[in-house]
């Protein structure tokens, strides 16, 4: 698929390239994402950046795999740092695990934290992932204790059902992790296949 570029009020989503690496590899600095993120290596170096904006992004995007979005400032004035002067906030990805079901990850630069930038790109996201890629069932896992991501989740609709045992390996050590879902119905949309949920 060829990458599509998203808008919600105050923020772009589109794909990232190498133009957006020194923006990538600024924000990779945080020792907070470090921590969190299972994917991040630690420490993060200037080639991880440039491996993630010039081959992964647009190897997922490719293959229907990955899907990634920067989430860029709108209407930002002129000598903002990345193409178009757009600032950049965070970034989020939807990776496809099954036929119908995504995973979505996301991220915040540390200084655009608590501005509800990614629980605004989520659902925005999330919508498209239903009505663009059939999607019936996108999936959130955070390494218990991440707080943070779990708010954001939740604030985007996401229902928390549970916490795997060892579901998420971080670097090298396995970790409980809780799980969320965000259907279709959730947001108002039909589903692509009919879902019938359990009686009890």
């Amino acid at each position: 698929m060829e990458p599509v570029t998203l808008t919600t009020d105050r923020l772009l989503l589109r794909t990232v390239g190498p133009d957006d690496t020194e923006a990538v590899y600024r924000a990779a600095q945080d020792p907070v994402m470090q921590r969190w993120i299972s994917q991040f290596p630690s420490p993060y170096l200037r080639e991880h950046a440039e491996a993630f904006t010039a081959q992964m992004v647009p190897d997922g995007w490719a293959g229907d795999s990955m899907y990634t979005f920067g989430l860029f400032l709108r209407g930002e004035a002129p000598g903002g740092e990345g193409p178009g002067g757009a600032e950049l906030t965070g970034m989020l990805g939807i990776t496809m695990r099954a036929l119908g079901v995504g995973e979505v990850g996301f991220w915040a630069v540390r200084e655009h934290r608590g501005r509800g930038y990614v629980g605004e790109a989520t659902p925005a996201a999330a919508r498209w992932a239903f009505t663009a890629l059939s999607v019936d069932r996108l999936e959130w896992r955070a390494e218990v204790g991440n707080v943070a991501s779990r708010a954001v989740a939740e604030r985007a609709g996401f229902t928390v059902e549970g916490t795997l045992r060892s579901g998420v390996n971080n670097k090298g050590v396995r970790r409980d992790c809780w799980v969320g879902s965000l259907l279709p119905s959730d947001l108002g949309l039909p589903s692509t296949a009919p879902y019938l949920p359990a009686r009890t």
